[in-house]
């Protein structure tokens, strides 16, 4: 749609009314506010709704891949053949041994239950960038060293040096009965995942020494897998899910994780559609603004048609004003909310800072900080969605202007 100068200048008039017509301009300042705080609200939600689903994900995987293969009775014989078939399918980047297994620590006095992790050099080398303290190199097997979680150091007022009693109740049997096993491991690492429940539990040990006192021999319990592509896994491992049929079981990490992941997608969905509804009644005010200009400028409409302004022409100048405090509060809208998301933690921590209140509680949330991961292609559809039905708000009291009959409204002047 080309404007014409003349129907340019018209639409730049009434964009901004006269003095005489200051509640317009409020109306009209209003709706531009409202555009530009849905918009914003939108981007905002969104965008924090892809950073959990994003980070959720990412830190899962870093521990647990996108996949894991468990035999049944915990216990994975023959996992050498398994390991070479499953990093030879394609679309596996990554596929690695892992025991993992719930047990009891302790550390002068002081009891946590724990899920004793153990991991191959490779593997306890990809916890480097999540190194807050020690080495993880001095975990050799053999050297009873342990890298354990930032939370459990905490909880259990363990640092570096100190010694972990680790106690595997299915221990060795004696005359007497079951013997737990303990076994003291020196903590040489501490480090933070950034899940809550991960930095809380988890202990990390060299493959060997997770056997040793597990008792386990050389098996292993699973293998985590990473592929290329997360949301296509489960088409990716299916010639192993079928050829492991009766051995092993195949579990994603949309089933591993599968209440909260849906639990994520519905709530995105929700706040979608709600956050949508927001826009559009802020898109009435353009509307109703667009009403009161058209029964203030009645006289103006009137002369403009005795003077040979066309139908089309009212209806483009009409049309362009209020398409454009749509469009202005579209574009302010997502200014506002990436400024918003780039402070996201400061404004967090200042609101928690005034109110006395802890709002982001890493036990209820499960991740450490806010997160947010701003999509492109959901921004422009936000964007296309608000400028529609800004453009669709205009329609009718534009028709309206175009409607005007000139003989009419200059009968009685």
């Amino acid at each position: 749609m080309i404007l014409s100068p003349f129907e340019w200048t018209i639409a730049k008039r009434y964009m901004l009314p006269g003095r005489s017509e200051g509640f317009i301009a409020l109306v009209a300042g209003i709706s531009l506010v409202a555009v530009m705080l849905g918009v914003a609200a939108l981007v905002i939600v969104m965008s924090v709704m892809n950073g959990f689903r994003a980070e959720l994900l990412d830190k899962f995987s870093g521990l647990n891949g996108h996949a894991v293969i468990q035999a049944y009775g915990n216990q994975l014989e023959n996992w050498e053949d398994i390991l070479k078939e499953v990093r030879d399918t394609p679309g596996v980047t990554r596929a690695s041994p892992l025991i993992e297994q719930p047990l009891l620590a302790s550390y002068e006095g002081r009891a946590a239950a724990i899920m004793a992790r153990g991991n191959l050099q490779a593997d306890i080398d990809r916890l480097e960038p999540n190194l807050l303290q020690g080495d993880l190199g001095a975990l050799q097997p053999g050297s009873n060293k342990v890298a354990i979680g930032s939370r459990l150091a905490q909880n259990l007022g363990l640092q570096l040096g100190q010694t972990l009693t680790i106690i595997n109740p299915q221990g060795r049997s004696t005359p007497f009965g079951t013997v737990p096993r303990q076994i003291g491991y020196e903590v040489a690492a501490i480090f933070e995942v950034g899940v809550y429940d991960f930095d809380q539990t988890f202990v990390v040990m060299p493959m060997k020494d997770a056997q040793t006192l597990l008792l386990i021999g050389d098996t292993v319990g699973m293998i985590e897998v990473m592929t290329d592509d997360p949301d296509s896994v489960t088409q990716t491992l299916a010639p192993v899910t079928e050829s492991l049929a009766g051995r092993a079981v195949v579990t994603d990490w949309k089933s591993i994780n599968s209440s909260l992941f849906e639990a994520l997608e519905i709530e995105r969905v929700a706040m979608f559609v709600i956050l949508s509804i927001i826009v559009l009644v802020a898109v009435f005010n353009i509307l109703s603004s667009l009403i009161m200009l058209v029964r203030a400028k009645t006289r103006d409409i009137a002369i403009m048609r005795t003077m040979g302004a066309t139908r089309r022409s009212l209806l483009k100048i009409f049309v362009t004003a209020g398409f454009l405090i749509g469009a202005l509060g579209t574009i302010a809208g997502v200014v506002l909310g990436l400024v918003l998301l780039f402070f996201r933690q400061g404004i967090i921590e200042g609101v928690q800072w005034m109110m006395g209140v802890e709002l982001w509680n890493p036990e209820v949330r499960f991740l450490t900080e806010l997160p947010a991961r701003v999509d492109p292609a959901e921004i422009v559809a936000i964007c296309v969605m608000a400028l529609v039905f800004s453009f669709i708000a205009t329609l009718y009291p534009a028709r309206r202007a175009a409607s005007t009959d000139p003989v009419q409204v200059l009968r009685y002047e």
